[in-house]
C-alpha cells in the first residue's frame, strides 16, 4: 500500500539526515584538532547519500521512463574524509604540533560551512517529520471513515 511506503520513504529521510547532523556536529567539535590518534590533523567528514533500490529492477527503469516511478527512500552510502578542502596553516612556533617552521596543521573545518550543512540538515528532518505526521494522520482519518 502506497500509504505505509511513504512511512518507509520519510523514515529513511529521518535516519539519514539525524546521522549527518551528528557528522556536522563532529566536524565542529574537533575544529581545532590537530591531532588524532594516528598522528594527523582531523580532517572533516562529509556524508553521502543514495535512494534505496536505485536501478535495481527492471520496473523501475519502467516507470522512471513512464514518468510514474515512487521512491523507495534515502540511504548512507558512506562517511569520507574531505580531501578537496585544504588544510588550514597558523603560525605558532609554542603549539606542541607545530612543524619545524614553526607552524600548525589545522582541520579543513569552516565552522559557517558545518553550521549551513546543520541548518540544511535539520530543516530537512523536520520536513521528514512533517510528511510523517501528515500520512499518519491520513491514515488515521482512513480508519476512522472505514470505521463508519
Amino acid at each position: 500500500m502506497a500509504l505505509f511506503s511513504s512511512f518507509d520513504i520519510n523514515a529513511s529521510g529521518l535516519t539519514a539526515q539525524r546521522y549527518r547532523m551528528d557528522v556536522v556536529s563532529e566536524n565542529i567539535a574537533n575544529v581545532d584538532t590537530t591531532r588524532t590518534e594516528d598522528g594527523t590533523p582531523y580532517r572533516r567528514k562529509i556524508v553521502t547519500f543514495q535512494e534505496k533500490g536505485e536501478g535495481a529492477h527492471f520496473s523501475d527503469a519502467l516507470s522512471r521512463a513512464t514518468g510514474t516511478y515512487k521512491g523507495k527512500g534515502v540511504r548512507v552510502v558512506g562517511t569520507f574524509d574531505d580531501m578537496q578542502t585544504d588544510m588550514k596553516l597558523a603560525y605558532d612556533p609554542a603549539h606542541p604540533d607545530a612543524d619545524e617552521n614553526g607552524y600548525v596543521t589545522y582541520p579543513n573545518v569552516d565552522i559557517m560551512t558545518e553550521m549551513t550543512n546543520l541548518i540544511d540538515a535539520s530543516r530537512s528532518y523536520e520536513a521528514n517529520a512533517t510528511a510523517f505526521t501528515a500520512s499518519k494522520n491520513m491514515a488515521s482519518k482512513g480508519l476512522e471513515m472505514a470505521n463508519g
